[in-house]
């Protein structure tokens, strides 16, 4: 189990707060089943701790460059949003065991050249 984790799912946020970049010492954070739309905050990168980050059933467009720099990352969730691309740095995350693309329209090339690095990844689209 992950002891340091914080639930904000179902909350009706359109934005992510604040104060969750401020948590550096985060493992896990949820936010799905929100309103979420445009990308997450760049100020992501600061959570280095984080290991799992569930922001499915959302509605955002895109994801952050920055989330290749968290490095601990073992599981993904960005399922049930509106991703079309894909930012090249998911690439980065050696670590991670799980990503979860269902229910988006990620373009194919993108998840290709993503696939082709994280070889013990598995990706369900």
């Amino acid at each position: 189990a992950v002891a340091n984790r914080l639930d904000l799912s179902g909350s009706g946020l359109t934005s992510v707060p604040a104060y969750v970049f401020d948590k550096r010492g985060l493992e896990a954070l949820d936010l799905s089943n929100n309103a979420l739309i445009g990308t997450l905050p760049a100020e992501i990168r600061h959570l280095q701790a984080l290991r799992v980050l569930d922001v499915s059933g959302n509605q955002m467009t895109g994801v952050p460059a920055e989330i290749g720099q968290l490095s601990k990352l073992v599981d993904l969730d960005l399922s049930e949003n509106s991703l079309t691309g894909l930012p090249l740095e998911l690439g980065n995350l050696v670590q991670l065991q799980r990503l979860d693309l269902r229910g988006n329209n990620v373009s194919k090339q993108d998840l290709d050249v993503i696939r082709a690095k994280l070889t013990n990844t598995e990706i369900l689209e």
